[in-house]
């Protein structure tokens, strides 16, 4: 049986979840921080194209012509990353039941091509586990979760149980930054972006890695979107401040060796870029991913994987074979 080309990096819009959370002052505010950090040139060409690529985003069967047109046979479907971290512990519950029950239904039309990935309050660790119970009730794979959730980062103490649980249950997390602590320094050029999403990438997995969370969970399956950022092709630097700095020291080992420990989707826009990922975390550490349906994401992932002229072998655990095994597929 040949291997299901797998894209694990995709979307959906639920307009039942946005309903929630329309009209709460929190998430104007929310609203005013994204366009400031953005700028008005950004929110311009955004608007638009999102409503383009609303179809995509909501509807399966033109979800699946989409897919079928490339050769995707599944795709690991995450809400658009919009995580709400503003919103108290009643609104915060509301959220990732919708969230969950929202892609759950949606991956349902479709079981045999559609995996789902649900949400859960990183501002409020002491009901993580408890979100993350539900997704997995629902039949959803995992969970997508941000960079940091209000000031806190991924290497609080707090979310121990957290990571604990999903090491447990072999969930899938899939870090997806959403917005950028340099703010405004990035308002032009969609470098909010461009230099926003690997920055927090890369900040957020330092984070795991240096705080000594990847040395007491080495069993979790965490997937990092956009490659992981600038951290993968930086490595090196990481790993000197380790070797020659005792402040540095809140991990075991060496930076570098606990990328061999992640997942990371292959959307970084440079086959050249793609091979040195490679060969820093793995041909089977890396999983097809194209940030479908949106113009930062490629549409056509598998002839992007192409133009890196991979081995054959590494090409197809990329194409599909990784992801299978993650997602235990049949």
């Amino acid at each position: 049986m040949t291997t299901p080309t797998v894209d694990v990096h995709a979307h959906v819009v639920l307009p039942e979840l946005e309903e929630a959370v329309a009209g709460r002052p929190e998430r104007a505010a929310a609203r005013a921080l994204e366009a400031r950090r953005n700028g008005p040139e950004a929110q311009a060409v955004s608007g638009p194209m999102i409503r383009d690529r609303l179809p995509k985003l909501t509807d399966v069967k033109a979800r699946l012509a989409a897919m079928d047109a490339v050769g995707v046979d599944v795709q690991l479907v995450s809400p658009v990353p919009d995580y709400h971290y503003w919103a108290d512990e009643d609104l915060a519950r509301t959220v990732w039941e919708l969230a969950n029950t929202g892609t759950a239904a949606h991956c349902g039309e479709a079981p045999d091509r559609l995996r789902g990935l649900g949400l859960v309050p990183l501002q409020h660790p002491h009901l993580a586990v408890e979100a993350l119970e539900h997704a997995l009730g629902l039949g959803l794979s995992g969970l997508e979760i941000s960079s940091y959730a209000h000031g806190r980062e991924l290497s609080d103490p707090a979310y121990e149980p957290f990571w604990s649980r999903a090491e447990e249950t072999g969930a899938v997390l899939f870090l997806h930054p959403y917005g950028c602590t340099l703010d405004e320094r990035l308002d032009r050029w969609y470098l909010s972006n461009t230099v926003g999403q690997p920055t927090e990438n890369a900040v957020a997995l330092s984070h795991l890695i240096f705080s000594g969370v990847l040395d007491r969970h080495p069993e979790l399956k965490l997937v990092a979107a956009h490659g992981g950022g600038y951290l993968p092709t930086h490595i090196g630097r990481s790993d000197h401040a380790w070797r020659v700095r005792p402040d540095a020291k809140g991990c075991a080992r060496e930076p570098s060796s606990y990328l061999k420990q992640l997942y990371f989707d292959s959307l970084v826009h440079d086959p050249h870029v793609l091979r040195e990922l490679i060969r820093v975390v793995g041909a089977d550490r890396v999983l097809l991913g194209s940030d479908f349906p949106f113009d930062m994401g490629t549409e056509d992932p598998v002839t992007t994987l192409h133009a890196a002229q991979l081995p054959e072998p590494d090409f197809h655990a990329i194409r599909g074979k990784n992801a299978a095994a993650l997602l235990n597929l049949a």
